[in-house]
């Protein structure tokens, strides 16, 4: 992965930028990440992977697609743009924040992170896709030319967890959507309410769902030995992260949606993503 220099507005990554963009209605400011290919865009625009968690994902993102759509003989991977929502921060995440903005309402209150510090919310979730479609796309708009029609959403996790919620709420806003071991059955499984409500017909939509080999019922090998081996495997029962996301793709295919799903062998819950992040360059910008 990729190591960011952002001290100035332009990444180290390949040519990132970044911009510190204020929300229109709440004033919380994010980190817009974007890398755009070489050369002019198609007459229509770019194609477009947008993805949360920003800076987590922009490095591996930006080598993923600079190793392979340089060649696409070999890879049928095309050139596309790269967006990236995260925080100003220099971590990988921003647990805190995080929190709020993936998950979808209506939330729930959960004990501080450490001693002293504030509780922590979910339920933010409208916030963030209002930011996401109007405040970003209108900030872009300006930065770069994209292809309607080839707009695609990858989350991993609580990400995943958000992306299928704007699927089943928002379902024009992107064609492909990639949710890597989503977090299906957070908060009572709530998330399957708004399957049931979901309606697709008509629309031309993909959606990739995966997981880690260790997401499932066992333990990774490195994890069977350890004190908290117990605990984690009581906490694999209430998640089933495997099984929920296969069973979630055979639903959306029956409802007619060209859906799939992928376990990855050796990986768990976090090895996973730089694993994801490449698959949903290949599901955003294949070429056929």
């Amino acid at each position: 992965m990729a190591v960011c220099d952002m001290a100035r507005g332009v990444a180290d990554c390949g040519g990132t930028r970044w911009f510190d963009l204020a929300d229109s209605a709440t004033g919380a400011v994010r980190r817009v990440f974007l890398w755009l290919p070489p050369g002019d865009p198609p007459d229509k625009g770019w194609p477009a992977l947008w993805m949360l968690d920003g800076n987590a994902v922009i490095g591996t993102a930006v080598d993923a697609m600079r190793a392979q759509a340089f060649w696409p003989e070999g890879t049928n991977i095309g050139w596309g743009a790269l967006i990236a929502i995260g925080y100003p921060t220099a971590d990988a995440y921003d647990p805190f924040r995080r929190s709020w903005d993936l998950g979808p309402p209506p939330g729930q209150a959960y004990p501080p992170f450490h001693q002293g510090g504030p509780e922590v919310r979910t339920g933010g979730g409208a916030e963030m896709a209002r930011f996401l479609l109007q405040d970003v796309r209108a900030f872009l708009s300006a930065q770069v030319a994209l292809d309607p029609d080839r707009q695609s959403l990858f989350g991993h996790s609580f990400g995943g967890l958000f992306a299928l919620w704007l699927l089943f709420t928002r379902p024009e806003a992107f064609r492909t959507w990639i949710a890597a071991s989503p977090a299906i059955t957070w908060e009572d499984s709530f998330l399957l309410g708004h399957l049931e409500g979901f309606d697709p017909a008509g629309r031309d939509l993909s959606v990739h769902l995966s997981a880690g080999e260790w997401e499932g019922d066992q333990l990774a090998p490195f994890q069977r030995n350890r004190a908290e081996a117990a605990r984690r495997l009581e906490q694999k029962k209430q998640t089933r992260t495997v099984q929920a996301a296969r069973q979630m793709a055979a639903r959306l295919s029956d409802m007619g949606l060209r859906a799939e799903f992928q376990l990855y062998a050796d990986e768990t819950h976090m090895s996973v993503l730089p694993t994801a992040v490449n698959r949903a360059i290949r599901c955003a910008f294949s070429l056929n």
